[in-house]
């Protein structure tokens, strides 16, 4: 099915309010929840990921084509770690929030489990994934479980000149700010003279640490978190507490967490102003201007996960996540785009307490039998405002030049055998 896109928008902005009321409901529901059949024969994609350059940062992502379950499980789960797992002692570690607030507080685990648990099922993505060659998996979904973060912030009593929340992670590493740099040289000595002895390095042990506005923080969605798929949160990613930012990307997800304070100016360390930072080139009035924006929000996604096979017949399944799902659709060799089916994950036979509004959907797309050979498979999602998952020749792709917020539309590409 071909459709057109302005009345596309104009159908999904007048029906949204109903759609994003259906997918609130959804619920999480067991891990073993996936379409297709246990003795489906997955046909492998043939553009594999290149090898992994940096294994100590990502140590782990998610396998495509071994994708079984709508919960990931957190041994399956992908892990990036800048400065590796720090050791935490779980029994004393205390939760700070401090800064401008009225009343600092210092809480246990235990402080943190006694008060109200709620759990959303929300689809975590590195801001990198797809934008780098090896790194097409560090995406996945989870059921985590904590307590509110809005009621302690309120309890603190934010003072009216904070505007900035600084989430700070138990892990750090050495980090050079300045390389014999000529700024620094022309600062101290007036004629910009570097000695060339490299005096003027400066390297620092940087915690991690990430922030977002008061209003932001206060989002209701926001929980400290301790456990992951109904069990303890485990090491590798951010025990015994860690923050989960539904809607945010994986970095705002701060882990290790071991002090929230409200600040008065925008922090702006490593991973705020130098690293995870989207540099897009602009035109205007005929001039190149370089914009610079700090990784937030997760964007409108899809991918092609795999091909089956069962009985001769061939069957295409993917995910779509980024945002409340509307519609994916399908390209075939470059042919008409196809409306796939959005499966009904969790069942809704299965209920639980789990939110799961941030949860990936999936879709599958009944092939048939398609002639032997090579082919292309893309998939695109719609959100339930009518917003499209872009091309990557979109301008706001391709005047990016980083590799963060990568959510152009995926290519796979598969071979069918002779004979079927």
């Amino acid at each position: 099915m071909v459709n057109q896109e302005m009345s596309r928008r104009t159908l999904l902005k007048g029906g949204g309010a109903a759609v994003a009321g259906l997918t609130a409901v959804q619920v999480a529901g067991p891990a073993q929840a996936f379409p297709g059949h246990p003795g489906d024969e997955v046909i492998p994609w043939l553009d594999q990921p290149a090898p992994n350059p940096v294994p100590q940062i990502v140590p782990r992502q998610l396998v495509w084509e071994q994708l079984d379950s709508w919960l990931t499980p957190a041994d399956e789960f992908f892990i990036v770690s800048h400065y590796g797992t720090p050791p935490v002692d779980k029994a004393s570690h205390p939760l700070d929030i401090a800064g401008l607030v009225r009343r600092p507080q210092s809480l246990t685990l235990a402080d943190l489990k006694a008060r109200p648990r709620r759990e959303v099922t929300f689809t975590l993505e590195c801001s990198g994934n797809t934008g780098l060659p090896f790194l097409i998996g560090a995406v996945g979904n989870a059921r985590w479980a904590g307590t509110p973060l809005a009621p302690l912030l309120e309890r603190a009593g934010i003072l009216e000149e904070g505007i900035e929340v600084v989430f700070w992670g138990a892990d750090s590493g050495a980090v050079t700010i300045r390389d014999n740099s000529g700024i620094i040289a022309e600062g101290l000595s007036g004629d910009g003279v570097d000695d060339g002895a490299g005096a003027l390095d400066l390297t620092i042990t940087e915690q991690f640490a990430r922030s977002m506005s008061v209003e932001d923080a206060l989002n209701p969605d926001n929980l400290l978190c301790y456990e992951m798929n109904g069990a303890p949160l485990p090491e590798e990613h951010g025990s015994p507490l860690r923050l989960i930012a539904p809607g945010w990307y994986g970095v705002a997800n701060v882990k290790w967490l071991t002090r929230i304070e409200v600040v008065d100016q925008r922090y702006a360390g490593r991973f705020m102003a130098r690293d995870y930072v989207t540099i897009r080139e602009e035109m205007r009035d005929g001039d190149t201007v370089w914009t610079f924006a700090t990784v937030r929000h997760d964007r409108l996604k899809s991918a092609p996960a795999k091909v089956t096979r069962r009985h001769g017949r061939y069957t295409i399944m993917g995910a779509a996540w980024g945002a409340p799902i509307a519609e994916v659709e399908v390209q075939i060799d470059g042919g008409p785009w196809i409306t796939a089916t959005l499966d009904d994950h969790p069942p809704r036979k299965r209920r639980s307490r789990a939110r799961s509004e941030f949860a990936w959907r999936f879709w599958t797309l009944h092939w048939g039998k398609p002639a032997a050979g090579d082919h292309t498979i893309t998939s695109r999602a719609f959100d339930v405002d009518g917003n499209l998952q872009p091309a990557p020749d979109d301008p706001q792709l391709a005047r990016k030049v980083t590799f963060w917020e990568s959510n152009g539309q995926i290519t796979r590409r598969v071979r069918i055998p002779t004979g079927g």
